[in-house]
């Protein structure tokens, strides 16, 4: 793979997608719909699905592509490919709460090694480099990045930890008596909430220590994000054995998973 193509590929898709996305959520108004697993669709998905699929499968025609809105491709399989997520936080974008994300994300071997994870309403921009290490780049005071050349790059870099003081980011939505029971044994300095997989993100530039999550998610939920941690120094295990998370299962399902800092004393 010519990482430094594909990193450049998958930013300036990336971008495109968020204009996309912005220009109907900042719209009077837009149409919301129901998967078949009830979950919200909306015009804004399929469109930023539609620019990043075509650029990708025209840049990688040989390299397996799954995504979240093409039903077809879950039944795919594949150890090496491409994987999408175009509209990460769907119900934050219908709420206008502004927690979501573009992400996409390459596997190889089960293990994802670049990703890029944009959150246009934010204006903050999260992508691995060609040697595989974690930036977030300047979009300046309006959060506007120019497509074909990148700005200011900052490395990112996991926390120290302090595990008799910790900081802990938890999802907005999905916040249930499992996680809470869970972040219990832990000292806890602070909480965040956050939506999407800017939680991964937070890990990443340090703001948080730890994120659980102890509910359902899609690779596609957790690709991106994962590889941009991981760039960052960070760690993403299982639940259950805190094994690293591995890509390309069977139905494209993650189980419970941890992402965290690496000095961070796990229970």
């Amino acid at each position: 793979m010519d990482f430094d193509r594909l990193v450049t590929v998958m930013r300036h898709l990336a971008l495109e997608a968020g204009d996309a996305i912005m220009e109907i959520y900042n719209s009077p108004d837009f149409d919301v719909r129901s998967k078949s697993d009830a979950s919200p669709v909306t015009d804004a998905d399929e469109a930023a699905d539609a620019l990043i699929s075509a650029g990708l499968r025209a840049a990688f025609p040989d390299l397996t592509l799954i995504t979240e809105e093409q039903a077809a491709s879950h039944a795919l399989t594949a150890q090496t490919f491409l994987i999408v997520d175009p509209l990460d936080g769907t119900k934050e974008f219908v709420q206008r709460r502004g927690d979501f994300t573009v992400n996409i994300a390459y596997v190889e071997n089960g293990v994802p090694l670049r990703g890029v994870v944009y959150a246009p309403a934010q204006g903050r921009l999260f992508y691995t480099l060609a040697d595989g290490s974690s930036v977030e780049e300047d979009g300046g005071a309006a959060g506007s990045f120019a497509h074909d050349k990148p700005g200011t790059r900052t490395p990112m870099r996991v926390s120290r930890p302090d595990n008799g003081a910790l900081m802990i980011v938890a999802s907005k939505s999905h916040r249930d008596a499992a996680t809470d029971d869970y972040i219990g044994k832990y000292a806890v300095k602070d909480m965040k909430s956050a939506g999407s997989s800017l939680k991964f993100c937070l890990v990443a530039t340090g703001e948080a220590d730890l994120y659980p999550r102890l509910g359902r998610t899609m690779e596609w939920d957790t690709a991106a994000g994962d590889a941009v941690l991981r760039g960052a120094g960070g760690h993403v295990v299982r639940f259950d054995d805190h094994t690293p998370l591995a890509y390309g299962k069977p139905g494209w399902d993650n189980p419970f998973f941890i992402a965290y800092a690496p000095g961070v004393t796990l229970k």
